[in-house]
């Protein structure tokens, strides 16, 4: 069983981003991989489904990296021979400890490319690190994502702190192949025909009509720069995600300027399982009889023989989530009665960037290309899916349609908690994520406060001098044209004057009605 201390240490550690030499995905239980072939291909090794890794080649010594479409840098640990110091440092800063050292250049490989001084962080020291990297296959990342994530292109001028994957289609400027295609591979599945391939510049053999799927634009983040910037692609209008009832989950984006309907996607390797809003999630597990959700890992827990079904769209096409990735029997997990459980996707809240970031058990259900513009094919067997599912988790009787695994009513579905700290963080992130429509409010605010000002300060006295001016001169107000004496009312039909009475006869009339001392009298 693999634990949910490295599965933590994997979404810490790789900050969202990708671009693409053929590597095939294949199951290893060892801690490095087989050496590069000839052909320009290299195995992967899969732990647990949990991390996918490769080598390459940095000043002539083999490391095993793992491969992460989610962040641009390359870092690798221990000692590289021939290494240039560059004579920068930074320090990557993760939930579970720091990757910091200095940069230096070597030569790199990977997969029959190379380039000569390939600009990479050398730490020394991984003790802050909550896990043991070595133990867990990998002794480095290399980033695939673009460069404005890279902190080392940040800190070197020219094109020596360029990502690897970008020296590389740097060498071939007249290509139109620079594109990458992903493709990884089940552990435990009996039924996977899939051996795991990451390619640079090449489509797998037998799965070329992926060049025929719909293009999926890259969705830009919505920031001032593109520094954030990922693989991220738009659900379709309306039904993006269809759930376990086979009904559209409804849930609103909280990217400022999505369009309706719509949700935000990140294609990520590095997360080992997908992260979704917790409305998403709970829509998705929260039906299920048994269920239980868990503070610590942040998701939901299912029994290990419920089959639930996700189906994500997007520009039109289906991609069908196999069973064994909607919930997931590779981490040492249990209910609270200490009776085994599998682990659900991933409820969180990011705000203002994206809505989901579909990780590697999504990743698995489709063959990826990406080239600036996304391309999945769907590789899941709907039917076949089951028929695994079965296998693995009920020992092959099928339960599917048992009344212990049929869906809750949907008025009986339950909702995961959110903690006081959470809906402040929550709040705190949207207020971010929308600082350009409350900027703007601010200065429109200042402008008519402004404008107010100046006009009480400036109009308004000089209104009251012209409308004080023209009743001096229709002589309503001293120093008007009639020496200060108010102009007489007439009246047209009669001359008469109005006399003001006393409404008593006099004070004696007073004291004879109601006594001397003002009381009524008798």
């Amino acid at each position: 069983m693999h634990s949910l201390l490295a599965h933590s240490f994997v979404y810490s550690l790789c900050s969202l981003s990708a671009l693409a030499v053929k590597i095939p995905f294949s199951v290893q239980t060892s801690s490095h991989v087989a050496r590069q072939s000839a052909n320009g291909t290299v195995p992967v090794g899969n732990t647990q489904n949990s991390f996918y890794y490769t080598n390459v080649t940095i000043g002539g010594r083999q490391v095993s990296v793992m491969l992460d479409t989610g962040s641009s840098d390359l870092w690798v640990t221990g000692s590289v021979s021939g290494a240039q110091d560059t004579g920068e440092s930074i320090t990557l800063s993760y939930a579970v400890g720091e990757a910091s050292g200095d940069i230096y250049t070597a030569p790199f490989q990977i997969a029959g490319y190379t380039v000569q001084d390939q600009a990479f962080l050398l730490v020394t020291n991984t003790s802050s690190f909550s896990t043991n990297i070595d133990a867990e296959g990998y002794d480095g990342l290399i980033g695939l994502g673009p460069n404005s994530g890279s902190s080392i292109y940040k800190k070197l001028s020219g094109d020596t702190g360029n990502s690897a994957i970008n020296r590389i289609f740097q060498q071939n400027p007249s290509s139109s192949n620079d594109y990458i295609t992903l493709m990884l591979n089940r552990n435990g599945d009996p039924g996977n025909q899939v051996t795991g391939q990451f390619t640079i510049s090449e489509i797998v053999s037998g799965f070329e009509n992926i060049t025929s799927q719909p293009q999926l634009a890259l969705e830009k983040v919505y920031q001032l720069t593109d520094e954030d910037q990922h693989w991220q692609i738009l659900t379709d209008k309306d039904i993006g995600v269809i759930g376990p009832d086979g009904q559209p989950i409804q849930v609103s984006s909280i990217v400022p300027k999505a369009p309706d309907g719509q949700l935000v996607a990140v294609l990520d390797s590095g997360f080992t399982l997908p992260q979704v809003p917790r409305a998403m999630a709970d829509a998705i597990y929260g039906r299920v009889q048994g269920a239980e959700w868990s503070t610590s890992s942040q998701a939901w827990l299912v029994p290990c023989g419920q089959l639930i079904n996700v189906t994500f769209n997007f520009g039109g096409a289906s991609y069908p989530v196999h069973p064994l990735d909607v919930s997931s029997s590779d981490f040492a997990v249990s209910f609270a009665s200490g009776s085994p459980a599998c682990l659900g996707l991933s409820a969180f809240s990011l705000l203002g960037e994206y809505d989901m970031i579909l990780g590697m058990a999504f990743l698995r259900n489709t063959y990826t290309l990406i080239n600036f513009g996304n391309l999945l094919l769907s590789v899941t067997n709907e039917a076949a899916a089951v028929n695994d599912f079965i296998q693995v988790r009920t020992s092959g009787q099928n339960l599917i349609n048992s009344a212990q695994y049929a869906l809750l009513p949907a008025s009986q579905e339950q909702h995961s908690p959110e903690s006081e700290a959470e809906k402040k963080a929550q709040y705190e992130e949207e207020v971010l994520s929308r600082w350009p429509y409350i900027l703007a409010g601010c200065l429109v605010f200042v402008v008519l406060l402004v404008g107010y000002c100046v006009w009480r300060c400036c109009c308004r006295p000089r209104r009251l001098a012209r409308k004080k001016a023209a009743q001096q001169k229709a002589g309503l107000l001293p120093g008007g044209t009639n020496d200060g004496q108010y102009a007489q009312l007439h009246d047209s039909r009669s001359t008469a004057t109005l006399a003001m009475q006393p409404m008593r006869g006099s004070t004696h009339d007073f004291q004879e009605e109601y006594g001397k001392d003002g009381t009524v009298g008798r």
